[in-house]
């Protein structure tokens, strides 16, 4: 396995992926959805215009995961972060996840910082397991058309379920 920048000729299979990731999120939220190659290739458009880092992890050839770095200054931010269902559970996240830390250190800014969906258990976990604490697991919103959201929030002595 190597992970490394990506570079022109990584692009047709950045743009896939980028598309199952979105597939992903929505699926986080109840919700179906066909992956996407435009919106996916135009994504990857505006990352290359705003000059995001991007890195990849490859496998045999094949590009299986990528995370996207937003630089601010000298914060990174975690923009995105996906790693084919086939290839999970076997180090590729913490080692893509690894680059924002290592970028973040290299810019003399503290470590990334991650806006995560509070649905996502398995980035929480991640997160949680390279010594990141929850600050902030409060979003509130209407559920989206045909979403199930099924999780109970505790703040203070109030409760909300959201079933």
């Amino acid at each position: 396995m190597q992970i490394r920048p990506v570079n022109q000729q990584d692009e047709p299979a950045l743009i896939q992926l980028i598309a199952c990731f979105r597939v992903a999120l929505a699926e986080l939220r109840g919700q179906e959805k066909q992956p996407d190659l435009t919106a996916a290739e135009q994504e990857l458009m505006d990352y290359r215009d705003k000059n995001f880092p991007i890195f990849i992890a490859e496998v045999s050839g094949s590009l299986v995961g990528y995370l996207v770095c937003r630089v601010d200054g000298d914060v990174i931010w975690a923009e995105s972060l996906y790693v084919e269902p086939a290839n999970r559970r076997c180090g590729i996240a913490s080692l893509l996840y690894a680059e924002a830390e290592q970028l973040a250190e290299q810019l003399g800014g503290d470590a990334p910082y991650n806006w995560v969906d509070p649905t996502n258990s398995a980035i929480v976990g991640l997160l949680a397991k390279r010594g990141y604490n929850v600050l902030n697991l409060l979003e509130l919103r209407r559920p989206y058309p045909g979403e199930q959201l099924s999780h109970t929030i505790k703040v203070g002595s109030h409760e909300f379920n959201c079933s």
